[in-house]
């Protein structure tokens, strides 16, 4: 599919100039040394589209890749399909990659009269740290492609814990930050779509997109196989709370539940 030949592409991009660094550094391939692929789904309730005030159920898929750690590493629902390309155990950086669906009315009859968002993806960076054992923090940036041309930035801080030698405790806040392209896309009303749609005109600008928090309750079934329980919260705030489409038809409160599973691979490269 096409937003998957846009990560791929840009993975081949960083393998290929940080490969040759590390060639000429340590005589060694970038990509020696052991790895991991994690890959699992997960199935929940959200609201049907950002903005919305009716949820329905959906599926994601929930893909990792990196170098093995020293030791059990943190990830979340939240996580989008990345690429570690520096791993110093307290801190990663790689690129990330998002697909984004289609919107129309047919997912929801509060969009009709409102212009089609194309699928697309959404491609960057993410940064995370480990500040300490039990605390973990990740940003993520990606610029638009396709469906909208913003920038939109993730924040998120989780606190984890063991509460029983295979189940595991985690949560913490989350903030999302967008550029006017997007909130366009999603949140804009022109002229003629306030015509057709019935809603009030409202052209955005830049600013936060929503903040709230999130839990989660991890079961490590077997060294490599994990399934979890989650619920998120968020309000939408900023140029997407302002929107006619919220306010007139729609609720800054969203709220997301759900299940997932996830397995990792292990595997060398010389």
């Amino acid at each position: 599919m096409s937003h998957r030949s846009v990560v791929s592409i840009s993975l081949a991009i960083a393998l290929s100039s940080f490969g040759s660094a590390a060639a000429q550094e340590s005589g060694q391939h970038f990509w020696s040394g052991d790895w991991y692929l994690s890959v699992g789904v997960a199935g929940f309730s959200a609201p049907k589209f950002e903005g919305s005030s009716h949820n329905e159920f959906k599926f994601s898929p929930l893909i990792s890749v990196g170098r093995q750690g020293a030791g059990p590493r943190f990830a979340s629902r939240n996580d989008n399909p990345s690429f570690a390309l520096i791993d110093k155990g307290a801190f990663r950086a790689g690129i990330v990659g998002r697909f984004v669906p289609s919107r129309d009315d047919s997912d929801g009859s509060e969009l009709k009269g409102l212009k089609k968002v194309k699928w697309g993806a959404e491609a960057g960076g993410f940064v995370e740290v480990y500040p300490t054992d039990f605390l973990r923090a990740r940003a993520e940036v990606r610029q638009g492609i396709r469906s909208h041309d913003g920038i939109v930035a993730d924040l998120a801080v989780d606190a984890f814990t063991d509460i029983a030698p295979d189940l595991q405790l985690s949560g913490g806040p989350r903030a999302t930050f967008a550029t006017s392209g997007y909130y366009d896309a999603y949140y804009g009303v022109n002229a003629k779509q306030a015509a057709a749609s019935g809603l009030d005109p409202y052209k955005p600008s830049s600013g936060i997109q929503s903040y709230g928090a999130g839990t989660a309750l991890t079961w490590k079934a077997t060294e490599n196989l994990s399934a979890s329980s989650f619920l998120e919260y968020k309000r939408l705030a900023g140029p997407a709370a302002d929107s006619s489409l919220v306010r007139e038809r729609g609720s800054k409160n969203q709220v997301l539940i759900g299940v997932s599973a996830t397995y990792k691979f292990n595997f060398s490269l010389q």
